[in-house]
């Protein structure tokens, strides 16, 4: 049998009376600038199988770098059968319905999908797909998978994170989180091998998204925390680097090598610049035992001169470690929901700072890509495709 809420019938509507169509913000995959408002087939619970799906009524979207990339035709493809692609991977939403085989959900709560989906490999069939070996990528919003920035979503249950109520305004900022997650998560992981590892000075490089995510993450395992960035503060983004309790410093005054030889070098570094040749920089900062963490992904042809024996001469005899993080599966979600909870608990109000951006409606879509590509003030911009 499949549940439904009552509001979705209240207007004497059954499910086999809803439009068969519905809007999205799409591209053609290849074509760049093809963003554009489209009619696309609306999903139903029949389009998973097994049972196990679950209708989702989209809420918000977030978009990033990588909806700029793709509209851009730097990669994307669309899902067989279509010539359009769906984007938008930072998603937040309400179950509207679900499948009989469905228990671990109800209409009416608050859900946010993870983005890559099941390829070939080993990694794939043990449910950590973002760890694949596979050339081909399946990824919600980005390539052969439909995104969210739609007015509904089908998708299997596994797939999806129940949201607290207390995070409903801020539960967007799930996905770029788990990126975060992920990487110190690795971090502590691969520092097993010592038995014991309790770092206690970390620096954040780049103050966007990520980094000011990374920094509260940081801060909330009782890290000392440098975030450096470009600007020179007061700024937002700086200010809300001290409403954490950590230091904000502009790489135009004090450099991350720098602050490392006048202080002390860092146990952990997290990169989120964008800007690769930082990290080689970077990898002198780092302390014995310490641990560089890369979210950046640089398409670039950057060429930089740097110490390279003396680099690998540290590295070790330090035992350092260089580990890159991206995308993230159902574990890092989860984890990321406790950060975002235990945030609003101990820094009230912070994570909405962070949504700085919105825009109202699908139709307004050009405004929302055109915050992408300005991007100064911008830390998250954001879709509210709908109330609820």
């Amino acid at each position: 049998m499949i549940r439904t809420p009552a509001a979705a019938t209240g207007t004497g509507m059954t499910m086999n009376d809803r439009p068969r169509t519905m809007k999205a913000v799409a591209v053609h995959p290849g074509v760049p600038g093809s963003a554009h408002l489209a009619d696309v087939p609306r999903p139903e619970l029949a389009d998973i199988p097994g049972g196990r799906g679950v209708l989702v009524r989209v809420l918000r979207v977030g978009v990033d770098g990588t909806d700029r990339e793709i509209n851009a035709a730097e990669y994307g493809m669309a899902p067989p059968g279509s010539d359009v692609l769906v984007i938008g991977h930072e998603s937040f939403g309400v179950v509207e319905a679900v499948g009989p085989a469905v228990r671990e959900l109800v209409p009416g709560d608050y859900v946010v999908a993870t983005v890559r989906r099941p390829g070939h490999s080993l990694y794939d069939a043990i449910g950590t797909s973002d760890m694949t070996t596979d050339d081909t990528y399946y990824e919600r919003g980005i390539n052969l998978r439909h995104g969210f920035l739609a007015e509904y979503y089908a998708d299997d249950a596994d797939f999806l994170v129940k949201i607290p109520m207390r995070l409903r305004e801020v539960g967007v900022l799930l996905e770029p989180t788990t990126v975060v997650e992920k990487g110190i998560h690795q971090a502590f992981e691969i520092q097993r091998r010592l038995r014991v590892w309790r770092p206690r000075r970390a620096a954040v490089l780049g103050a966007g998204t990520i980094g000011l995510l990374a920094a509260m993450a940081l801060r909330l395992r009782g890290l000392e925390v440098t975030v450096f960035g470009l600007e020179r503060k007061p700024y937002l983004n700086s200010d809300l680097v001290e409403a954490l309790g950590a230091r904000y410093e502009s790489t135009r005054d004090l450099g991350v090598m720098a602050a490392a030889t006048a202080e002390a070098p860092f146990d952990l570094i997290f990169e989120a610049t964008g800007f690769s040749p930082i990290v080689f920089e970077a990898m002198q900062a780092l302390a014995k035992n310490g641990v560089l963490v890369l979210s950046s992904v640089t398409g670039g042809d950057r060429h930089v001169e740097v110490p390279a024996d003396r680099i690998n001469l540290d590295f070790v005899l330090g035992n350092k470690v260089m580990v890159g993080t991206v995308n993230a599966n159902r574990e890092y979600f989860e984890a990321g929901v406790k950060d975002l909870a235990q945030c609003e608990a101990q820094y009230p109000g912070w994570l909405a700072r962070l949504l700085t951006h919105p825009v109202a409606g699908l139709g307004a879509w050009a405004e929302l890509l055109q915050h992408l590509t300005n991007g100064r003030g911008v830390i998250k911009a954001y879709c509210r495709v709908a109330e609820g």
